[in-house]
């Protein structure tokens, strides 16, 4: 089986998981990007070579506060959940300078430091993922948003690859991504579009102006967060985050655009729903 053969098998499973959790309901939705996160954060820690375990605390921290508050688990009020939630959320966050203080680390700043790039690069973006169904004017889970949105970043990733392949001729960032044009990247950004407009028909709970909003930014942060991995394995030596997928590399390798697009898409729905 050749590597394109198994690009496109792999590919469609990964497709099948996320549409079937996410039509299948909110506790198989966290489940699987629960594991997605944690295979995320091996890999990352791998690159980055951080022989640690604390950054599974805190993903697994920043993920349950992001569950807590989408479902009001906790049996007080509103303004008592919140302030519980920030609080765990700041201590476990500053347990990472006690950590290495009290560790016999040499090189305490780097420890913090990649402690901290991967709560800000892996774990949060995660934990604002799995709270962008509730951002709707009744705040429950609608599967539309999220299949929306891995359909854009799906289109912009499967054509800016199609067209990257067969069209591109100017480099776009050489240095970090040799594979990576302009003329991928304006093809992605194209198709994008009109996946938007075909979003927008079927997903009445954001406006088709929020879709096209949205499109941009999966099509400029979808293609900076593969541009950024792509540095981080560049430094570290490294072709894929890892082989757990055949044909794709590893998970990282495979959601790193999902990945630095969540932030700012979730920014733009919370301020615009």
């Amino acid at each position: 089986m050749n590597n394109f053969t198994k690009r496109i098998i792999f590919g469609l499973i990964y497709v099948a998981l996320i549409v079937a959790a996410s039509l299948s309901g909110p506790i198989y939705f966290y489940g699987l990007f629960f594991m997605f996160m944690l295979v995320c954060i091996y890999e990352f820690i791998r690159i980055i070579e951080l022989d640690s375990i604390y950054p599974y605390l805190l993903a697994i921290t920043a993920f349950s506060v992001a569950v807590i508050s989408n479902n009001n688990l906790l049996v007080f009020d509103d303004d008592l959940n919140e302030r519980i939630i920030i609080g765990v959320l700041i201590s476990v966050i500053y347990l990472s300078l006690v950590m290495a203080l009290v560790s016999s680390r040499k090189i305490a700043i780097q420890y913090v430091g990649k402690n901290f790039l991967t709560l800000i690069y892996v774990a949060l973006p995660f934990g604002l993922l799995i709270k962008i169904p509730y951002l709707n004017f009744d705040r429950t889970f609608d599967t539309s948003v999220i299949l929306g949105i891995f359909f854009l970043i799906w289109s912009n990733d499967v054509f800016a690859f199609l067209i990257g392949k067969n069209f591109g001729r100017n480099k776009l960032i050489e240095r970090v991504s040799p594979n990576k044009t302009i003329e991928g990247f304006l093809g992605g950004f194209i198709f994008t579009f009109i996946a938007a407009y075909i979003v927008a028909k079927y997903c009445s709970s954001v406006q088709p102006l929020q879709w096209f909003t949205i499109a941009i930014l999966v099509s400029v942060f979808g293609v900076l967060g593969d541009l950024i991995e792509s540095m981080f394995k560049r430094q570290a030596g490294l072709k894929d985050s890892s082989n757990l997928l055949p044909g794709h590399g590893g998970f990282l390798d495979r959601l790193d655009s999902i990945i630095f697009a969540t932030p700012f898409i979730y920014i733009y729905l919370f301020l615009t729903t």
